[in-house]
C-alpha cells in the first residue's frame, strides 16, 4: 500500500470538500481461462477497489448564530467516514482520473463510495 510520508510529493496535495484521493489497485490482468486483458477492458468496469491516501475536510456545515452573519468564523467541517489507509470499492463513472508525477490516480466524492475496508477491528 502507498502511504503519505514527510519526503514524499502527496504530501504537497491538498483535497477540497467531500473528495477522495485514491490510489487505484492493479485489477487482474489475467481471466480464469488464462487470458490476458488489455488495461482499455478492466478500467471500463463499474465498480473499482483503492487505497485511500488523502480525505478532504467534509462538508461545510452552516454558522450557528445567524444574527451576526458579518463577522469572520472558522468554517467548521462534518468529516468524511474515509480515513488514510482504507481500501474503497468505488463507483467508476463519477471518479475523475489524474496523473501527478508518473502515478494514476482517481479523486471522486465520499458520495461515490459504496464500501470502506479498515485496517483495525471495529467491534
Amino acid at each position: 500500500m502507498i502511504s503519505v510520508t514527510n519526503d514524499n510529493k502527496l504530501k504537497k496535495l491538498l483535497v477540497v470538500g467531500d473528495r477522495v484521493l485514491i490510489k487505484p489497485k492493479n485489477p487482474g490482468e489475467k481471466t480464469g481461462s488464462g487470458l490476458y486483458l488489455p488495461p482499455t477492458v478492466t478500467e471500463k468496469e463499474e465498480v473499482q477497489s483503492g487505497y485511500v491516501l488523502k480525505v478532504g475536510p467534509g462538508y461545510p456545515l452552516p454558522a450557528a448564530d445567524e444574527d451576526e452573519a458579518w463577522k469572520a468564523r472558522p468554517v467548521r467541517y462534518m468529516p468524511l467516514q474515509a480515513e488514510e489507509g482504507d481500501v474503497a470499492i468505488y463507483l467508476q463513472r463519477h471518479a475523475v482520473e489524474i496523473r501527478y508525477g508518473d502515478e494514476k490516480y482517481v479523486i471522486l466524492p465520499q458520495s461515490a463510495i459504496l464500501l470502506l475496508e479498515r485496517a483495525e477491528d471495529l467491534f
